[in-house]
């Protein structure tokens, strides 16, 4: 009976017609899992950076970094946040999950999570999800000025973040510095052991950096922030005006642990562990953006000359080299520049422009 059931072609048709449902059960199945867990706009990934907003002239690619696995994701202030394969862009905004579609930095922890600080709160990406994070509202002390501490808001927003080489992550908020542990959040200066002689406020914080030695360095913001740089040592803060300039938006350490600052308003200076040095050898440019892998530093173009400049320089330490839109360049303010591991320069700028150079040629890659 046995051999009557294997050579008989109807019920050899039956058992193949249960194998490619049970296939397809199966496929369907995984797929609706899919579905569920990652945002929708995975499935339709962009060769080009495609808005879908409506943004303005005046919207940024603002901040960008890649991942452990190679992504590279850039944060707009208009667009949410693209995440590039190195075949497409995914974009991912409000309706994914973001608290808002205008982001400020983004960062990818130790465990390989990515942080998004929008102007609206943080979100985290575990990979398939977007999750607002709810930082605890602060428990104001007695007899403390009211100025000093603000109470949470939902829609406080997040300029920078840093993770420093003892896991902490730092949250630089429009009302102060935020620290986490990896299990709670805790206001810095709710740390009375650190000395704080300047009664410094950490509020709207644009950049921070930790240095070789350790020091975490903060570069105060626009209004209400414009505290200059500030250094934590470890026990202190202090503040320091180099230029006279209280509104620094970028802070780089060079290849010789010298620190690269860009002042909104007096130009640029160094500071070499001892000193604050001017930094005058190539007049009106922009601020320092990017340190390469060669140790190149490159500059943005001079905001205030013409916001439609889109020109960038690279300074190898002896000579400086010019890049305009006859080279490639788009016509827009560079706003943000990476280096990727293969050593191609991304260079975001306003209109929510994206450019990639490669040593070469630049390549456009918006819609």
């Amino acid at each position: 009976m046995t051999k009557y059931y294997l050579n008989n072609p109807i019920y050899t048709l039956v058992l193949v017609l249960i194998f490619l449902t049970c296939c397809n059960g199966q496929t369907k199945t995984k797929s609706q899992i899919d579905n569920k867990l990652e945002p929708k706009s995975i499935s339709t990934g962009q060769l080009k950076l495609v808005k879908t907003q409506g943004s303005t002239v005046g919207d940024n690619v603002w901040c960008a970094l890649q991942d452990k696995a190679g992504n590279i994701w850039f944060g707009t202030t208009g667009e949410g946040v693209y995440r590039y394969d190195g075949k497409a862009f995914t974009q991912f905004t409000h309706k994914d999950g973001l608290s808002s579609n205008c982001v400020y930095s983004i960062l990818e922890d130790k465990e390989g999570k990515i942080w998004v600080g929008t102007s609206n709160g943080i979100c985290l990406y575990d990979g398939k999800h977007i999750s607002a994070i709810a930082i605890p509202q602060t428990i104001i002390p007695m007899n403390t000025p009211n100025e000093y501490y603000n109470e949470w808001s939902t829609k406080r927003s997040v300029w920078s973040m840093l993770q420093d080489s003892k896991g902490t992550i730092w949250f630089g908020a429009g009302d102060g510095m935020y620290c986490y542990d990896g299990k709670i959040f805790t206001r810095f200066l709710d740390n009375y052991s650190v000395a704080n002689k300047d009664n410094l406020h950490l509020k709207m914080v644009d950049a921070m950096l930790e240095d070789k030695n350790g020091n975490i360095w903060f570069a105060s913001g626009c209004p209400p922030g414009m505290e200059g740089v500030i250094r934590y040592d470890g026990k202190s803060i202090s503040s320091f005006k180099p230029n006279g300039d209280s509104w620094v938006r970028y802070i780089k350490e060079d290849k010789n642990g010298n620190l690269w600052f860009g002042g909104r308003s007096h130009g640029n200076f160094i500071y070499d562990g001892k000193t604050f040095i001017n930094f005058t050898a190539k007049h009106r440019i922009g601020n320092p953006v990017l340190v390469d892998k060669l140790g190149n530093i490159w500059f943005s173009g001079n905001e205030d000359d013409n916001l439609e400049s889109g020109e960038i320089w690279s300074y190898d330490g002896k000579t400086f080299k010019n890049y305009t839109i006859k080279d490639g360049m788009g016509k827009y303010f560079v706003w943000c520049m990476f280096e990727d591991r293969n050593g191609n320069i991304w260079i975001g700028t306003r209109n929510t422009e994206l450019y990639k150079y490669d040593g070469k040629f630049f390549n456009n890659y918006n819609e």
